[in-house]
């Protein structure tokens, strides 16, 4: 996580309704918290989460060589895919 010691020289501001603000408050005040370090502690941990999805995968032996396996296969023909990609959109 990143380090809550550093300096805070950077502002995030957001605006909500009154009871987003009431519930935050209920909840900071239920971790004995402000609502920032309320915000600040339960966002950092959100943003690792999504993070972590995006960056580690972690695979017991059998899926590891599975995905290795399709890795090193040759592409697939995908004849409608190519269709789809070549004719002209809707759009145009």
């Amino acid at each position: 996580m990143s380090n809550l010691s550093e300096p805070r020289t950077e502002r995030i501001d957001i605006r909500t309704s009154y009871k987003v603000k009431r519930l935050l408050q209920q909840a900071a005040a239920a971790s004995n918290k402000n609502v920032s370090e309320f915000l600040l502690e339960h966002g950092l941990i959100a943003a690792q989460e999504t993070l972590t999805d995006r960056r580690l995968f972690v695979l017991d032996d059998e899926q590891w060589r599975a995905f290795q396996a399709a890795l090193d296969s040759p592409p697939q023909e995908k004849p409608r895919l190519a269709r789809l990609l070549t004719e002209p959109s809707i759009f145009e």
